[in-house]
């Protein structure tokens, strides 16, 4: 019997895993399929193990990589720390939660990172957001969270100035704003503080440019979408899975 892996979220419509998953399976002789499990609701999460006793792995995204810990038996040491998870490892019965997303960001940001990008933004406080964090505190590179409502120790969007974003060269878009369908989207901050030696990352990774990639980009930024990231991540999960087999 093949090997049954999966993801969780709401919505995947457009997900990236699937495919490239089921494309890996086939080009390498993996006797192995990989499915979308749309959840309207964590709690969800349980009785879609019981229908698939079978299931070896499974990748979490948006929303739950925060609401799905509670429900899983162990986590390893990086994903305590972050508070997230992206992938599960199910061997046995027993759930265990890692985060990938570390791998991918830190691989993918590392090649463009320069001295001058020694403070950081980033925009959102998701999930996603806490592996960016945990990311660039093993970097040495400080930063500060931007949200929508007002929180201790963070910026709302109302705050920014040009003269802040002109001082932070690195910033990291870690919401879905921008995503297809909603390509005209883009995270609302002062574009005009933006300059060459800014280095714009938008874990997005469809369509190829956002719109606040393309408004860096306009300013004369580094852009970087989450193609990569995403590649990195799920083979960092791919090696997790083999690894309990």
């Amino acid at each position: 019997m093949p090997d049954q892996y999966g993801i969780i979220g709401f919505p995947l419509t457009h997900s990236f895993s699937p495919a490239y998953f089921n494309s890996k399976f086939a080009n390498e002789s993996i006797d192995a399929f990989y499915s979308s499990f749309s959840l309207g609701s964590i709690e969800e999460f349980p009785a879609l193990l019981t229908t698939h006793p079978d299931i070896n792995g499974l990748s979490v995204t948006i929303p739950y990589k925060e609401s799905v810990i509670p429900y899983l038996d162990e986590l390893d040491a990086a994903a305590e720390s972050i508070g997230a998870v992206n992938c599960i490892a199910v061997t046995k019965g027993l759930k265990k939660g890692y985060n990938t997303d570390i791998i991918g960001f830190e691989q993918s940001l590392n090649p463009l990172l320069q001295p001058h990008h020694n403070k950081a933004l980033i925009l959102g406080t998701g999930g996603s957001s806490k592996a960016v964090a945990w990311v660039l505190k093993n970097l040495g590179i400080p930063f500060i969270k931007v949200s929508r409502s007002k929180h201790k120790g963070q910026l709302t969007y109302d705050e920014l100035t040009p003269e802040i974003v002109a001082q932070y060269k690195l910033i990291i878009n870690t919401t879905p704003l921008g995503q297809y369908p909603n390509t005209d989207a883009a995270a609302a901050i002062p574009y005009e503080g933006i300059s060459a030696q800014h280095l714009l990352f938008d874990l997005v990774y469809n369509p190829a440019e956002t719109k606040f990639l393309q408004l860096g980009n306009a300013r004369g930024a580094v852009v970087k979408n989450g193609y990569e990231m995403l590649v990195l991540q799920a083979e960092a999960a791919w090696n997790i899975w083999n690894s309990k087999r």
